[in-house]
């Protein structure tokens, strides 16, 4: 629903077409005509939805039941070979005429529309090159260069290897680049957002390469968008239509636009040593004045003139604030009804056990999002193993989960009293017994692997030396510590050990001379 509700922003918020609405979610465009229909159908004409509209009501407004037609046999195919050779021979030749005579052939074929996008595909295929005329303010291309820059630091001594983005304007060919130490997500969205911030303006389309940063999944027949990459998009009002897999011609301003950084900007760097990032972005700022206002070799102007004259009147104007950068991940609840989020555990509402949601994590704040509501917010937290746990999260009664500290108790009776007394000490130590599931859970099950016996003698020696604790448990069983003897102290000797310092308690009975 999340991909319908961005063809319905791209299609009404910002008027996009139905082909170019496809290819940036990534889907065919009958399907998109197919969502438009519906969604005009349904009364969904404008953008943004109502607050309160849901995913589930969303879909019950654009699929309603329906009752299932049988499918109509395929129609003939034509021969686009042949067709083809005529369009060539005969210039006055329109795809109108070669349909009407396919028709009358074959009174059950395809349609006009089918006729021709079935003969756009297949031409396609045949390698012809086709130049591209690009409007101002258009499409912004983006890729890395493949060559990098070594940066010297200067306190270990040791070489490290920057990497070099390029962002190249499609109608004025204006060229960004800038330095940096990742090709990662983050690095890949600042790098975006710091490249419109250097033109002072948005595109209308940003086409990336169809690489694992920006693109969730890079298949050949179906890419799908990183949700974060969408989420920046959707932020400075642009939209993204990825390269197709192997199709360099589909961004071939930014692979010139590459060629010539290396060429005009890395190659006068070669004979100069950098020692911090800041230094090397500097040095590549200067020398892409001198790239963007050196005349064209063909062209009697230069890339900042067009820029300037052309470009960026065209350009849509910036948000009032910058993308602030936020992952999504997919995480499932546990029996805690607390969810893991590098390695951090936040708390949702009991009602959602096991249930997989999706949280969208940012620099200051997790959100926990369920079919597109949001059921929790949390301050984030980067304490390793601890818990953030709202009040209103915790069930009314123990009952309502499908463990309760009833059930680890008998659980650790059938092993071994001992068993038993450590999980009850590592539930009551907590501040809500919920947060000790987990520990409790993993204790049982290393009776699964290192059977009941010897989890019991574990268990008998954690209590007896207070060191109630799963990972005190799995050492002991790890190295064995459980099988050797335990001992207990004798209280009543003290001290044993016989030393000059020593005085004893026959010392201090004495009484004391004045």
């Amino acid at each position: 629903m999340r991909k319908i509700r961005e063809v319905l922003r791209l299609k009404f918020g910002l008027g996009l077409k139905d082909r170019e609405i496809a290819r940036s979610c990534s889907i065919p465009r009958s399907s998109v005509g197919n969502y438009v229909f519906r969604a005009r159908q349904a009364g969904l004409c404008t953008w943004p939805l109502e607050p309160d509209l849901g995913d589930e009501a969303l879909e019950t407004l654009l699929f309603p039941p329906v009752t299932v037609k049988p499918a109509a046999p395929k129609a003939v195919l034509p021969d686009f070979a042949w067709m083809h050779e005529q369009l060539r021979r005969h210039k006055h030749l329109t795809l109108q005429l070669l349909w009407e005579e396919y028709k009358q052939a074959h009174p059950d074929g395809y349609q006009y529309s089918q006729f021709c996008e079935l003969y756009r595909r297949w031409v396609r295929k045949i390698d012809v090159v086709l130049r591209q005329e690009h409007r101002a303010g258009e499409k912004m291309f983006v890729d890395h260069a493949g060559q990098t820059v070594p940066i010297v630091d200067t306190t270990t001594g040791d070489v490290r290897n920057a990497f070099i983005f390029v962002a190249v304007l499609g109608a004025s060919n204006y060229t960004y680049a800038e330095a940096a130490w990742k090709r990662n997500l983050p690095s890949w969205i600042g790098s975006h957002s710091r490249a419109v911030e250097f033109y002072g303006g948005v595109p209308a389309v940003t086409v990336p390469d169809n690489w694992k940063a920006g693109i969730k999944d890079p298949s050949y027949y179906e890419p799908d968008l990183n949700p974060t990459y969408r989420d920046w998009a959707d932020h400075y009002g642009t939209v993204v239509i990825p390269a197709r897999v192997r199709k360099p011609r589909d961004k071939a301003k930014v692979e010139a636009g590459v060629l010539i950084v290396e060429r005009w900007i890395l190659a006068a760097l070669r004979h100069r040593t950098f020692f911090s990032l800041d230094e090397l972005n500097e040095s590549i700022r200067e020398l892409l004045v001198r790239l963007n206002q050196r005349k064209f070799r063909k062209l009697e102007t230069t890339r900042a003139r067009l820029f300037e004259t052309l470009e960026k009147p065209a350009l849509k104007p910036l948000p009032a604030e910058p993308f602030r950068f936020a992952e999504w991940k997919t995480v499932k609840v546990n029996i805690d009804y607390h969810v893991e989020i590098n390695r951090h555990y936040y708390s949702v509402p009991y009602q959602y056990v096991h249930e997989e949601l999706e949280a969208h994590v940012s620099e200051k704040s997790i959100e926990i999002i369920r079919k597109g509501r949001r059921i929790a917010t949390h301050v984030r937290s980067d304490i390793a193993g601890k818990h953030t746990t709202l009040p209103e999260h915790r069930p009314k009664k123990h009952q309502d989960l499908e463990w309760t500290v009833s059930r680890f108790v008998e659980k650790g009776r059938a092993i071994g009293p001992s068993t038993a007394a450590l999980l009850e000490r590592i539930l009551q130590s907590r501040r809500h017994p919920e947060l000790g599931y987990r520990s409790c859970l993993g204790i049982l099950r290393l009776g699964n692997r290192y059977t009941n016996e010897r989890l019991e003698a574990a268990c008998l020696r954690a209590v007896a030396l207070n060191t109630c604790s799963y990972r005190s448990i799995r050492s002991m069983l790890a190295t064995g510590f459980d099988r050797q003897p335990l001992q207990q102290p004798d209280e009543s000797v003290v001290h044993q050990e016989i030393h000059a310092n020593v005085r004893g308690a026959g010392y201090y009975g004495k009484e004391v001379e004045i």
